[in-house]
């Protein structure tokens, strides 16, 4: 009888939580104890370098060589007296994880002896090795260098006794390889067109940040049943499982009392997480069993990005010490909810106001309006772009199933802002405004306060919802890094804004008074952008055939929206805004693909190999056990009783020999498929067939698996069920 799966249960069974280490009191005791923020500057640093800085933070001042050597001296000083040995640029490249390589400070001094050194080149520029990242064919293999660069605006930290300071990741010739430098460029482009908008109602606005907070879900598995799941282990879903009986019907996991085990890991998890200055401030059980959510206050979006991605790899480590695995999958289980990270998004200015937040009065609230229905304006016309950009093989299981929105973009508002926006689209008329019509107006803009406190329900099927004060991007998935949607979302919200901003100009120049030429401008764009407004449910049928209807795509997998990618006009605009060079548009689709084709590539031959090598073996030993056990009957009570008491069993036999023989049939045409899709020479066309021909054939298997995992007796069974998986903490 195979033991290796009981072993793994009884080593959960017999698993104690870890004694949490006890913080601090309070959390602000040693809230950011771990980070080199202002306060440590201030204290660190002297007056013209911490200036320098701060101009560096606040308007991207260049850094002179001189204040550099500070502020590295500084760095060192501070990071020793934290325990740190060594220091590391800390970067996003294009693998969708972060990089680091590590240096020791300390520097022989030929005497025998050695002293700790770290100075302002060392600091602002580093050279590792590029070769072995993806680049999508941006340079050739061969030309290795590659060049990481200090972005001061992201506080340097310390973790694991090391000095991790935020870089940015360029090729030599200068091309972004990383995630980070776009995100930094379309922040300052939605900078640039949001301050102009801004001064048409505060002549007192001189920068506008793109604000993120997003919102982290995540599994918790035990680390002994993660290692007896080969396909978790490898993919970070499971590929076979049978549906257990009680799943997530009963609603009785989400939102309920947390698990002592898991709260240990969260009150440790937390504890790291605020030492390093990450405002992680929310924490609760998900929908699905075994299923968590984290979430912080909102950031500036740069920073926040960079939060998540050092929070993703917290979660990692400190689940190990737990004894758990953490699986950011999207969907690692098929009838559950899966897991995403809603990017809730607004814009704020440096006199302190949310610029998606209505006022106190109609001025106020035209700038709100302003705001949203450009925002809207540009989901409206950049829609698959936004897909394209949510796009990854994870995220095909989860969109548009178990409380995940579809693939399909739009956007809630609410039923009542709608109405507003439909009455405010007719309210205009050509010529002047009259009196009467200025009063009605304002009398509509006014009350807008007032309708969104009687529209606070959310649609948890829409992929782009307005909730209040944010704009809420609930499509993106789990694993994803944030900076790829934001830099998508805050480039086309600003060209909207640009080309906003030259019409309103044309009808003041054109005779109209200010507020009459911005209020007839947001008439066209309510008018123009009304098709992606949708208030229903987004998973029936009916929102397919409508959203034809309304010329919305409806892009169901990555290859279909990678496409998007390739359009001269997609393209133009990121080259127009300077956010993404043409060849880095094209080398972060190669790179997409290739990510795709990887991932399915190692699916494919994990679910080849578990059906040959685990599923097909253990079903045939109980078929084998089977029988024996006919046998035995007729022979002690003959032929024709002994058939007859042996029906369940014959019964049973020829059940797995059907679906035994489905399984390797199956199993031997995905393996035959999978080496004709790798000799292929297109990446998309690779991509497309690992979509329509090697998915249907995993799910093929899959479902006679499964079938068989019901059939074979429990104690023959290879893996941990997910019952077992779900349900064992």
């Amino acid at each position: 009888m195979p033991t290796f799966r009981f072993k793994a249960l009884e080593d959960v069974f017999h698993r104690k939580p870890l004694r949490q280490t006890k913080p601090a009191a309070k959390i602000s005791e040693f809230y950011g104890q771990n980070v080199f923020n202002q306060n440590i500057m201030r204290e660190y640093l002297t007056d013209e370098a911490y200036e320098g800085v701060m101009a560096a933070i606040t308007f991207g001042t260049p850094i002179d060589r001189k204040v550099a050597n500070q502020v590295a001296t500084a760095m060192k000083d501070w990071a020793i007296s934290r325990g740190a040995t060594h220091y590391t640029h800390w970067f996003q490249p294009l693998t969708g994880s972060t990089a680091e390589k590590h240096d020791s400070f300390m520097t022989p001094t030929g005497d025998g002896r050695a002293i700790e050194k770290f100075d302002g080149s060392l600091l602002v520029q580093q050279e590792p090795d590029a070769s072995s990242f993806p680049n999508g064919g941006i340079r050739n293999t061969f030309e290795a260098r590659g060049y990481t660069i200090w972005d001061p605006s992201s506080a340097a930290f310390v973790i694991d006794e090391t000095l991790c300071i935020p870089t940015i990741f360029i090729s030599y010739t200068g091309f972004a390889l990383d995630y980070k430098m776009p995100l930094i460029k379309a922040l300052s482009a939605i900078d640039k067109a949001a301050v102009p908008v801004c001064q048409y109602f505060d002549k007192n606005v001189n920068k506008v940040n793109a604000t993120l907070g997003w919102e982290q879900e995540y599994f918790l598995i035990d680390r002994a049943l993660y290692n007896a799941r080969p396909d978790i282990a490898l993919t970070g879903r499971a590929l076979f499982g049978h549906n257990p009986a009680k799943g997530q019907q009963l609603d009785d996991h989400y939102f309920g009392s947390i698990p002592e085990r898991i709260m240990m890991f969260m009150k440790d998890f937390e504890t790291e997480a605020h030492k390093l200055g990450i405002p992680v401030t929310t924490r609760h059980n998900e929908v699905a069993p075994n299923q968590f959510e984290v979430a912080p206050v909102f950031e500036e979006a740069n920073i926040a990005n960079d939060h998540n991605q050092l929070l993703m790899d917290l979660l990692d480590k400190v689940a190990k010490k737990h004894d758990f695995r953490v699986l950011l999958h999207e969907k690692p289980f098929e009838s559950l909810n899966g897991s995403g990270k809603h990017n809730n998004w607004s814009l704020s200015t440096n006199t302190g106001v949310n610029l998606l937040r209505p006022g106190k009065n109609p001025k106020s609230n035209l700038r709100f309006l302003t705001f949203f229905v450009n925002t809207i304006a540009a989901i409206h016309k950049h829609a698959d772009i936004l897909r394209a950009c949510i796009a990854s093989a994870g995220n095909d299981h989860r969109l548009g199933a178990n409380e995940a929105p579809p693939a399909i973009i739009s956007a809630f508002i609410g039923s009542q802002l709608s109405g507003l926006l439909d009455a405010l689209e007719k309210s205009t008329k050509a010529g002047k405004l009259t009196p009467e019509d200025k009063t009605r107006l304002k009398l509509e803009i006014g009350r807008i306060p007032e309708v969104l406190l009687d529209n606070t329900d959310r649609n948890r099927t829409s992929p782009f919802a307005f909730t209040g004060n944010k704009f809420e991007f609930r499509a993106v998935g789990s694993t994803a890094n944030c900076a790829h949607a934001m830099t998508v979302l805050n480039t086309i919200v600003a060209k909207q804004l640009e080309e906003f901003k030259i019409s309103v100009d044309k009808r003041i120049a054109g005779g109209d008074k200010k507020d009459e030429a911005i209020l007839k401008e947001l008439q066209v764009l309510i008018k123009q952008s009304k098709s992606i407004r949708f208030e229903g449910n987004g998973y029936s049928d009916e929102w397919v055939v409508e959203a034809k209807k309304r010329g919305l795509s409806n892009l169901i997998n990555t290859p279909q929206a990678l496409e998007v990618w390739e359009r001269k006009e997609v393209v133009k605009l990121f080259e127009e805004m300077n956010v993404l060079h043409p060849l880095e548009v094209e080398a972060r689709v190669e790179v997409d693909y290739e990510n795709y084709i990887l991932k399915r590539q190692i699916e494919a031959r994990i679910s080849a190999d578990l059906a040959q090598n685990h599923i097909i073996p253990a079903a045939i030993t109980y078929q084998n056990r089977l029988i024996e056990n006919a046998r035995g009957l007729v022979d002690v009570l003959g032929a024709t009783a002994g058939k007859k008491a042996a029906t369940v069993q014959i019964e049973l036999i020829t059940s797995i020999s059907e679906h035994l023989s489905i399984v390797k049939q199956t199993a031997d045409e995905l393996m035959a498929e999978r080496r004709k899709i790798d000799a292929m020479e297109s990446a998309k066309d690779k991509a497309k067939e690992y979509a329509e021909v090697v998915m249907p054939l995993m799910n093929k298997i899959r479902t006679h698996a499964d079938e068989l995992e019901m059939l074979v007796d429990d104690e023959i069974w290879p893996m941990p069920k997910l019952r077992e998986i779900l349900f064992t903490r």
